[in-house]
């Protein structure tokens, strides 16, 4: 059986993302199949070039954000879309735009980058995930 982890990400904070596509591209440098599925916050966070002003942190480290953006800064950790993109040369990831999200929002596809590959339904995204590990962020 092929070995799958999917994401639920509903976080568009940076440390969130990060975490994302961290977590994708060890499990793709491990051969698994990840699927990535974005909604709410999460999906707005793939919006065209939304990443190149995105500073957010999420509420648990508020009072930390400044300097931990900092940082990354100084350490050059890569954006999460640019370790993102990385992730899927290594393997088999797939990114999935949550289609109710897109209707409440009135999002089209070609609004967002271009790592996203379809839109799909909540239905689709669990029978995708059956018999894999899912993670929520």
């Amino acid at each position: 059986m092929e070995e799958k982890i999917s994401i639920i990400l509903f976080s568009g904070t940076v440390d969130k993302l990060l975490a994302a596509v961290t977590i994708a591209s060890g499990a793709a440098a491990m051969q698994k199949k990840v699927q990535i599925f974005v909604t709410f916050y999460g999906l707005l966070a793939f919006r065209k070039d939304d990443w190149k002003t995105n500073r957010r942190l999420s509420k648990d480290f508020e009072d930390f954000a400044t300097e931990a953006l900092k940082a990354m800064e100084a350490k050059k950790v890569p954006n999460w879309l640019d370790t993102l993109k990385s992730a899927m040369e290594i393997g088999d990831v797939t990114v999935h735009a949550c289609g109710l999200t897109m209707d409440l929002l009135a999002i089209k596809l070609e609004d967002l980058e271009s790592v996203v590959s379809d839109i799909v339904g909540v239905g689709t995204f669990i029978e995708n995930a059956s018999g894999g590990q899912i993670l929520f962020l």
